[in-house]
Protein backbone atom coordinates (compact mmCIF):
# COMPACT_ATOMS: atom_id res chain seq x y z
CA UNK A 1 0.00 0.00 0.00
CA UNK A 2 3.28 2.38 0.05
CA UNK A 3 3.41 2.50 -3.78
CA UNK A 4 -0.44 3.42 -3.81
CA UNK A 5 -0.07 6.06 -0.92
CA UNK A 6 3.11 7.57 -2.44
CA UNK A 7 0.74 8.21 -6.10
CA UNK A 8 -1.78 9.45 -3.65
CA UNK A 9 0.52 12.06 -2.58
CA UNK A 10 2.16 12.74 -5.43
CA UNK A 11 -1.65 13.75 -7.08
CA UNK A 12 -2.46 15.47 -4.36
CA UNK A 13 0.33 17.45 -3.94
CA UNK A 14 -0.49 18.31 -8.07
CA UNK A 15 -4.01 19.44 -7.79
CA UNK A 16 -4.49 20.94 -4.05
CA UNK A 17 -2.86 24.20 -5.60
CA UNK A 18 -5.14 24.43 -8.21
CA UNK A 19 -8.43 26.25 -8.33
CA UNK A 20 -10.48 24.16 -10.73
CA UNK A 21 -9.44 22.92 -14.44
CA UNK A 22 -10.76 23.50 -17.60
CA UNK A 23 -11.81 20.35 -18.69
CA UNK A 24 -11.43 17.19 -17.56
CA UNK A 25 -8.69 16.32 -20.01
CA UNK A 26 -6.68 19.11 -18.64
CA UNK A 27 -6.55 17.06 -15.23
CA UNK A 28 -5.45 14.05 -16.87
CA UNK A 29 -2.58 15.71 -18.74
CA UNK A 30 -1.26 16.75 -15.70
CA UNK A 31 -1.78 13.72 -13.50
CA UNK A 32 0.09 12.02 -16.60
CA UNK A 33 2.51 14.20 -16.33
CA UNK A 34 3.11 13.67 -12.76
CA UNK A 35 3.39 10.25 -12.33
CA UNK A 36 5.74 10.09 -15.90
CA UNK A 37 7.90 12.28 -13.14
CA UNK A 38 7.42 10.54 -10.37
CA UNK A 39 8.68 7.24 -12.10
CA UNK A 40 11.44 8.49 -12.51
CA UNK A 41 12.86 8.08 -8.80
CA UNK A 42 10.85 4.25 -8.79
CA UNK A 43 13.97 2.19 -10.45
CA UNK A 44 15.69 2.18 -7.20
CA UNK A 45 15.97 -1.84 -6.66
CA UNK A 46 13.49 -3.45 -4.31
CA UNK A 47 16.26 -3.94 -1.30
CA UNK A 48 16.92 -8.09 0.24
CA UNK A 49 14.89 -9.28 -3.41
CA UNK A 50 16.95 -12.68 -3.40
CA UNK A 51 15.91 -13.23 0.07
CA UNK A 52 12.44 -12.40 -1.18
CA UNK A 53 12.15 -14.66 -3.89
CA UNK A 54 14.47 -17.37 -2.04
CA UNK A 55 11.09 -17.53 0.11
CA UNK A 56 8.30 -16.91 -2.44
CA UNK A 57 9.99 -19.81 -4.01
CA UNK A 58 9.58 -22.16 -1.13
CA UNK A 59 6.22 -21.27 -0.49
CA UNK A 60 4.61 -20.86 -3.77
CA UNK A 61 7.33 -23.24 -6.07
CA UNK A 62 4.61 -23.95 -8.53
CA UNK A 63 4.13 -20.33 -9.17
CA UNK A 64 7.55 -19.35 -10.06
CA UNK A 65 8.80 -21.96 -11.81
CA UNK A 66 7.75 -20.86 -15.51
CA UNK A 67 8.74 -17.65 -14.90
CA UNK A 68 11.96 -17.65 -12.88
CA UNK A 69 14.64 -20.76 -13.09
CA UNK A 70 16.09 -20.50 -9.66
Amino acid sequence: TNAVEAVHRQFRKLTKTKGGFASENALLKLLYAGILKASERWTHPVQNWNLTLSQMAIHFPERLDEYISL
